[in-house]
């Protein structure tokens, strides 16, 4: 019932053991299906074609699925109880995650992308668990040494996947604090189940083949998986899920060695590989280290700090009528979005005001920065949602030399990665990259309230003489500097 028949592909071509008809067929889809997979990725290196890469990135896994089933139809090794069981899994599964899929706002994005996580590891898990129990327990086989050590880690990865990924989207959900949750104890703790872990593994390892010694494995692989993300703080959380994300590849990949699927090695490695680079890349935009993130104890965003000493004197309120007037004769304007202009859904508002801007002769461009909202390319999808063209859309390092020759720099719930002390020493986002909007002839800020980011301090932006701030919801607020606009210009 378990069997996937794909042997590796190298054996056809090194004239190896004779895969038969059908095996070859199916290792050589699994190799388009790998194609497709590195294609659909390189793809989605840019916004204009990132959607091209999606879809040739899922016709590979079609491909790959199709491929197994027509191999299992072959070797005939799953009764029709087995279909009518793994037929309604994937029906629940595929009806589930596109109703969650279409009904999830952006702003909760990254909690969809953790609970697939946390599927994808627990899945992997379990698969090493049902095939260890079926060749021991059932079948009274010894495992090799080969699928002892896939077992052991894709147990252990999928594990703290699981779990881990359930401790950080309910961290961003709101339904387990924001803040660092620490006790007593916990890197003891953590430091127990570490050991519990590698006692285990290391009994099977030694040829045991002992079923409680996989079960204490997977009992110190889910608390620990617990333990590990509840001390990081709700700021770090999506660079945690990015992390997450590459240990599911990395399970999804041992799970293809434990059952000889060539293709869920391959799946798993260019996830894991992906994940990893890309959290290299969020550790590396927020100027912290994977280490001293995984430690824990940054960001809260629940925080009520106050203005730093040397943040300034008091703000300047600004109505829509006098937003209106700086923007529309300005000659060059940069809009930065941020989480408060998701939050909103004021996407379309803003390609809205943008296009009328433009019709008045201002050059507008969008400051993207690498972790503007919650995830990399949150912000750039939300804005391709609403037809905002790609060519407007500068990232931050292209964007940073121009705001020194820009009129106005307009804000929209951008808060952390516009805020000034990251230019400065001792405070919590020290030496972070930001996104330089201090530096134009006028700041226009666009915010509900002066309420803090998931740093959890005050922005010294808004102090400075230079900046305006109009307190609104950033969809309402867009409307309404939009309308004051038209009614300046004659439109």
């Amino acid at each position: 019932m378990y069997t996937t028949g794909a042997a590796h592909l190298s054996a056809a071509v090194t004239g190896g053991a004779s895969l038969g008809t059908v095996g070859t067929i199916v290792a050589l889809i699994y190799l388009v299906s790998a194609a497709a997979f590195v294609i659909g990725l390189h793809l989605m290196n840019s916004p204009a074609t990132a959607r091209r890469g999606n879809q040739l990135s899922a016709a590979g896994m079609i491909l790959a699925v199709a491929a197994t089933l027509a191999k299992i139809v072959d070797d005939g090794s799953i009764t029709g109880v087995g279909w009518a069981v793994m037929g309604s899994g994937a029906l629940i599964g595929a009806v589930a995650g596109q109703r969650m899929a279409r009904r999830v706002q952006m702003t909760a994005i990254p909690q969809l992308v953790s609970l697939f996580n946390a599927v994808g590891g627990g899945a992997a898990a379990v698969l090493a668990v049902s095939s260890f129990v079926r060749l021991t327990e059932v079948d009274h086989r010894s495992l090799s040494g080969r699928d002892e050590v896939s077992t052991v880690l894709d147990v252990i990865i999928g594990a703290v996947t699981f779990s881990g990924s359930l401790i950080a989207a309910g961290k961003l959900q709101g339904w387990i604090s924001g803040s660092p949750v620490t006790f007593r104890g916990a890197r003891a703790l953590n430091v127990g189940l570490g050991l519990a872990a590698l006692g285990g593994a290391a009994a099977l390892l030694a040829g045991t083949d002992s079923l409680a010694a996989l079960i204490v494995v997977v009992i110190a692989a889910l608390v620990f998986g617990i333990t590990m993300v509840l001390p990081i703080g709700g700021a770090d959380m999506p660079v945690v899920i990015s992390l997450l994300n590459s240990f599911t590849g990395l399970a999804v990949a041992m799970a293809g060695f434990v059952i000889d699927n060539s293709g869920l090695i391959i799946a798993g490695a260019l996830v894991g590989a992906s994940g990893a680079i890309l959290t290299k890349l969020m550790a590396d935009a927020m100027n912290r280290s994977i280490g001293n993130i995984i430690l824990g104890g940054f960001g809260t965003g629940d925080s009520a700090a106050g203005f730093a000493p040397d943040a300034g004197g008091s703000i300047t309120r600004l109505s829509a009528e006098d937003a209106a007037i700086q923007l529309a004769y300005a000659e060059k304007v940069i809009i930065v979005p941020g989480y408060g202009l998701a939050a909103a859904q004021a996407q379309h508002e803003l390609r809205a005001l943008g296009d009328l801007l433009e019709g008045q002769g201002v050059t507008v461009s969008y400051a993207i920065h690498p972790v503007a909202g919650r995830m990399p390319g949150h912000m750039n999808v939300l804005l391709a949602e609403a037809n905002v063209p790609y060519t407007e859309l500068k990232e931050m390092d292209e964007a940073n030399p121009e705001f020194p020759t820009t009129d106005v720099a307009l804000v929209v719930g951008a808060n952390d990665v516009t805020n000034p002390a990251a230019r400065r020493a001792d405070t919590p986002i020290s030496g972070m990259p930001i996104l330089d909007v201090d530096r134009a002839r006028r700041v226009i800020v666009i915010k509900r309230s002066m309420g803090h980011g998931y740093a959890g301090i005050d922005n010294e932006l808004y102090t400075l003489d230079n900046t305006g701030m109009f307190f609104a919801d950033a969809k309402a607020g867009l409307a309404e500097i939009a309308a004051a606009v038209k009614a300046l210009v004659g439109v």
